[in-house]
């Protein structure tokens, strides 16, 4: 089987090559490929009558690095298909080079890796920085935002040029200001070493990028903090830890019970206000009664905001075999269909057979429990045809006209409100929507 030896170029110049790789590379009667040509010691080495083939017209051919990558790869295993191969690398071959780690993923070729000299030493010196304080290191045109920690020291390699430096300037942006200071790091440990510390908005403007830029950004203050999850999780223990808050220590479940009603009916009130700002406001305010309750159960020891979300995020997985799994679905109907069937086997067949109505939660208006009651009716198929339900309607009608008692009345009036449910079911109305907008009308011609 023939082999692939890698060999790292550092990040500088030829001064940084060992004696030995660089023995190998001017006494070699190999083949020798390069990443890039864009490299000094690469420059250096030719004026010395060495010769590399580049895949350089590589990444002029292709939109997408991942795909560059797979080439790269696949040219290399045909080219040591017939004959040993060197491969250079800028830098060392086993720091932030996906070339390297595919070629090792592969068996069709032996894969040898001779060395080369990481630029993290010369980097962690330039920019007086000691790892141990906390220390990201992350490929600029190959992360996302959820990667991303904030209270580490975090440095992007590979930002070439300027398409990658704006694509990070853009995630970035979205957790910092544009005036926030980040440094831009060229050719580290070299005779044209350069730093310079630019705002955030101008990362793709300020400075000349190439194959040898990074960029370092310092841990972040908290305070820029705040938008984070992290952040209100703290604020939340704070309230309720000794020395916090008197009012949010002497919270129960029990207590907050009226909170969590009103602030979910002032959301209510600013989703129908098409009140996008006081929509913010009554979300952040729900979201603070899910933290407290969340609190509380951790203070006493009983679960924590994490199983709330681990349970959450667990149940959308498995009611959306659709979007994670392999399931089919034409239509929203079929969704709805899937999702009561995994609800059913989720909850037991003993408890949906045996009890359907002990699901409906007991505190419940009495509004949104006729509505759960018409629904488990209908998934019985118990209910009454339409044109049945609308003379029911008009016979409770006429039987409260006849009615003498409190009770008979209540009674017409009890039946009158099953039978509305029942056709609002039928034609798909939502009937607290559909009484409040109503009352909302009656209010305004009153005003």
């Amino acid at each position: 089987m023939q082999t692939i030896q890698i060999i790292g170029l550092g990040a500088g110049d030829i001064e940084q090559l060992s004696l030995g790789l660089y023995r190998t590379l001017t006494k070699t009667k190999q083949k020798i490929f390069t990443r890039t040509l864009d490299h000094p010691v690469i420059r250096t080495l030719e004026e010395e009558s060495v010769r590399f083939e580049s895949f350089d017209r590589v990444y002029e051919a292709h939109d997408q690095f991942e795909d560059v990558y797979q080439v790269i790869v696949e040219q290399l295993v045909a080219a040591a298909s017939e004959e040993d191969v060197l491969y250079c690398v800028p830098g060392h071959p086993m720091l932030a080079e996906r070339t390297v780690q595919l070629l090792l993923e592969q068996t069709a070729v032996t894969v040898k890796i001779l060395g080369g000299q990481s630029y993290l030493d010369d980097l962690f010196t330039a920019l007086k920085l000691d790892p141990i304080e906390g220390f990201s290191f992350i490929d600029a045109t190959a992360f996302s935002r959820q990667e991303l920690n904030y209270h580490q020291h975090q440095v992007f390699c590979q930002v070439y040029d300027q398409m990658i430096a704006s694509e990070l300037k853009l995630t970035l942006l979205e957790d910092l200001p544009s005036d926030y200071p980040v440094t831009i790091v060229e050719a580290v440990g070299t005779s044209e070493e350069r730093m310079e510390t630019v705002e955030l908005a101008l990362l793709d403007q300020a400075v000349e990028l190439s194959n040898l830029t990074s960029v370092y950004l310092t841990k972040v203050a908290p305070e820029y903090l705040n938008h984070q999850f992290d952040a209100l999780r703290d604020i939340i223990y704070q309230l309720r830890a000794p020395g916090g808050c008197p009012w949010d220590q002497k919270q129960t479940h029990t207590s907050l019970r009226g909170h969590l009603l009103e602030e979910a009916y002032e959301l209510i009130d600013a989703i129908d206000a098409l009140d996008d700002d006081h929509m913010v406001e009554e979300l952040g305010d729900v979201l603070l009664q899910v933290m407290l309750h969340s609190q509380i159960g951790e203070d006493e020891g009983y679960f924590t905001i994490d199983d709330v979300i681990r349970g959450l995020t667990e149940k959308m997985i498995r009611r959306h075999p659709h979007v994670f799994g392999d399931v089919e679905v034409d239509s929203e109907e079929d969704v709805i269909v899937n999702w009561q069937k995994i609800k059913q086997a989720e909850k037991g067949k003993a408890e949906d057979q045996d009890q359907p109505f002990a699901r409906i939660p007991k505190s419940s208006s009495a509004l949104l429990k006729g509505k759960e009651v018409i629904k488990i009716l209908d998934g019985q198929a118990q209910l009454p045809d339409k044109e049945i339900v609308i003379r029911e309607l008009d016979q409770q009608l006429k039987h409260l006209q006849r009615a003498t008692s409190e009770e008979e009345k209540a009674q017409s009036y009890g039946a009158l409100l099953v039978a509305t449910l029942t056709l609002a079911r039928y034609d798909k109305v939502n009937l607290e929507l559909a009484l409040t907008g109503a009352l909302n009308e009656v209010i305004k011609h009153s005003d």
